[in-house]
């Protein structure tokens, strides 16, 4: 065992003041790159070897069970000993362990099942069939959504409002859900949490034993806790007893998950006589990355404030890419990766929705670089995508079974694995291809009147897409297929955020195959089919080859590259439209903002594209507000040199401001510009009286 100057040898002051700090409330500011990580073990391993806590008094919580993986090595190597602390993991299953020792003096026997989302989405789907519920008005996994949040916010049934009928349902299969799960002796991760609240705050002896046990308890990323998480600590620790939380409030992005920001803000309110310790030394970025990501985040009204500093070099500025689309992004963004010399490992590229990885990473392919999309799935190979170039790789050839198999019951139209089973069986004694088994469906045995229906409108699907295949361009056939099929809609009657996600996915690749039509000479779904082949056909790259990583920047907190990209720094993309018109929200993407910038250690690169395909049309886009706050004198502006901006200039109307130039009309006298406002109408002026003075990118800055 290391003695205190070896454990503290390696800390700076006020590390060391946090680490060493006797007891009570301790509220660790931990800012960017600041060394949170290394003050959490090395406070552990104080405890235990100089502090003399008993391994087993000891409770520490992380938010992933990696991050408890990795904090309980660091323990170990600090202390010399395998005599870590016992009672070290996530929130989830510290409340199991707490759950399966005490929870049958609440009703939950100590055999319980824990339910993941797909088996809560089972049990919903179950009780609205059961109820003869339309799925579409109440789709099980929006229930579940909503069932959740409000477990989340610790709302139960009878305390949900009910100002609808369609409220009142909601409740009743909220309740019905919460019976089932009583029934099936299961947990979802939700009760997990409020259980354990629920026995702490109804049984006073249970309280009192956990209480004494734990004489410290660690949490760590404890911006990230929500309602029921911080109620469990404030039974745990008392108003005054030995809580140790470290976090950083310009850190807090998981406000969607019900994560609540006001945990640590009033932290120093809900405890008595807090000890609040800045961590403001980064060791993590250049002096030039960390002023520009604190001048961008110090516009927030809801933060603590404090000033990283560091010590490491000044560094470079960072670099702005000013491209024309998200194919030119791309370009630019591959360019200066390219150029740059080092490798590939070093890099990451972020983005604000998986969606706009696909461009991304069509260059990437292209242009023969090995990457890995972390935290996700290849674009090409989401459900929703490979779903539907299925249905287009079955139009073009419908001897494609294995495409016919993935489709035939997508989205559902009533077509079950018997129902298959039975068109097989017949195809195989027929010796004909499943589709013409399909067709002659009528006369297949087994095949009941309920199933026709469905078989018909699949086969009008197919036959209409066989029609126009080689007439329409790929974008346009994409297009009619998503809307045969009603493929959209579905995703949109889910409203979760899962399902927001897959539509923007949905909609990415019509506007792949619109890109498709702009560069290739064969402008069909053949065409576009034969090139997709490429990206879904060859095998993934090994995650251990010298790779770029691709990610949201949600998946990159935590995370630190030697260069950073963050793409698509458009209003409307980042920040997200959804955060328009909420205070709260749009400081919840400037923290986003922050985070992505505070992964560089040696440069950051920021780029945006003066137009964007959405749903295959190419709108203007205007550059991110979070762009404006960073000072000019740090940064270096680089315009694309590949196409022109003029399509898509940017010019000042003496009454409406700001606007892009969506075309132009006509010539001379007569010449009038169509024109998208900043403020989000169109207008159509007459160039020779509307006085439009161009502006430049670079003076958006001024």
């Amino acid at each position: 065992m290391r003695d205190s100057s070896g454990l503290l040898e390696e800390l700076n002051p006020k590390q060391k003041e946090a680490v060493t700090w006797p007891g009570g409330p301790v509220l660790v500011l931990a800012g960017a790159g600041s060394g949170k990580t290394r003050v959490l073990a090395h406070r552990i391993a104080y405890l235990i070897g100089p502090g003399g806590v008993p391994p087993g008094k000891i409770l520490a919580v992380t938010f992933t069970n990696k991050a408890a993986g990795e904090m309980a090595e660091r323990v170990k190597k600090l202390l010399g000993t395998g005599s870590g602390p016992s009672w070290l993991g996530t929130f989830h299953s510290v409340c199991v362990r707490v759950l399966r020792r005490d929870g049958q003096r609440i009703g939950c026997p100590s055999n319980f099942t824990i339910y993941d989302r797909d088996d809560s989405v089972s049990v919903v789907k179950e009780i609205v069939k059961e109820l003869h519920l339309s799925d579409r008005d109440y789709n099980p996994k929006a229930v579940m959504s909503k069932i959740s949040g409000a477990k989340n916010a610790l709302v139960s049934p009878q305390d949900y409002p009910c100002p609808d009928r369609y409220t009142r349902e909601l409740v009743r299969l909220f309740s019905m859900y919460n019976e089932r799960l009583k029934m099936y002796n299961a947990l979802d991760f939700d009760d997990l949490l409020i259980r354990v609240v629920e026995l702490f705050s109804g049984d006073e002896e249970v309280k009192r034993k956990y209480r004494s046990r734990f004489q410290h308890i660690l949490v760590d990323e404890y911006q990230d806790t929500n309602r029921a998480q911080y109620l469990i600590v404030r039974h745990l620790a008392g108003e005054g007893g030995n809580i140790f939380v470290v976090g950083d409030d310009d850190q807090s992005i998981y406000g969607f998950r019900g994560a609540d920001l006001n945990n640590i803000l009033d932290f120093e309110k809900d405890f008595s006589n807090v000890k609040t310790i800045r961590l403001e030394q980064s060791y993590r970025s250049t002096k030039f990355i960390l002023r520009a990501a604190s001048s961008v985040v110090r516009n927030n009204v809801g933060r603590m404030g404090k000033e990283l500093w560091t010590e490491n070099s000044p560094g470079e500025k960072l670099v702005l890419l000013q491209a024309f689309d998200e194919e030119d992004e791309a370009d630019m963004v591959y360019e200066n990766l390219f150029r740059s010399g080092r490798n590939l490992k070093d890099f990451v590229i972020l983005y604000r929705t998986n969606a706009q990885s696909r461009p991304l990473e069509e260059t990437l392919r292209r242009r023969g670089l090995p990457y890995v999309v972390v935290g996700g799935v290849r674009f090409y190979e989401r459900k929703e995508i490979k779903d539907l170039l299925a249905y287009m790789r079955f139009i073009a050839n419908t001897d494609d079974s294995v495409s016919l198999k993935r489709i035939l019951n997508v989205p559902p139209r009533g077509i079950g694995p018997a129902v298959l089973k039975r068109l097989s069986d017949f195809a195989g004694r027929a010796g004909i291809s499943l589709y013409e088994a399909i067709l002659k469906a009528e006369g297949v045995e087994g095949v009941r009147e309920r199933h026709l229906g469905g078989l018909k409108e699949f086969r009008n699907i197919i036959e209409r897409g066989r029609a126009v295949i080689d007439e329409q361009g790929a974008a346009e056939f994409l297009s009619q297929i998503i809307q045969d099929t009603g493929y959209l809609d579905d995703l949109l009657a889910e409203r979760t955020r899962e399902s927001e996600s897959r539509v923007e996915n949905v909609r990415e690749l019509v506007a792949s195959a619109a890109a498709y039509e702009d560069r290739a000479s064969e402008r069909t779904a053949r065409g576009f089919l034969a090139e997709v082949s490429l990206f879904t056909d060859i095998d993934g790259w090994n995650d251990k080859q010298d790779a770029v990583s691709l990610m949201t920047v949600h998946n990159a907190k935590g995370l630190e590259f030697p260069v950073v990209f963050v793409t698509g720094l458009e209003d409307g993309l980042f920040p997200h439209s959804n955060s328009f018109g909420s205070p709260s929200g749009l400081e919840e993407e400037r923290r986003l903002f922050y985070v992505s910038l505070t992964r560089a250690k040696e440069k950051a690169y920021l780029s945006f594209a003066a137009q964007r395909r959405r749903f295959g049309d190419s709108l203007p886009s205007f550059p991110s507000r979070f762009l404006k706050e960073i000072p000019e004198e740090l940064l270096e502006v680089e315009s694309s040199s590949s196409k022109t901006l003029d399509a898509g200039a940017i010019v000042r109307h003496p009454d409406w401001g700001l606007a892009r130039v969506l075309r132009v009309e006509g010539d001379g006298e007569d010449a009038k510009a169509v024109l998208r406002f900043e403020a989000g109408f169109d207008k159509v002026v007459m160039l020779k009286y509307a006085g439009l003075v161009r502006v430049t990118e670079e003076e958006l800055w001024e």
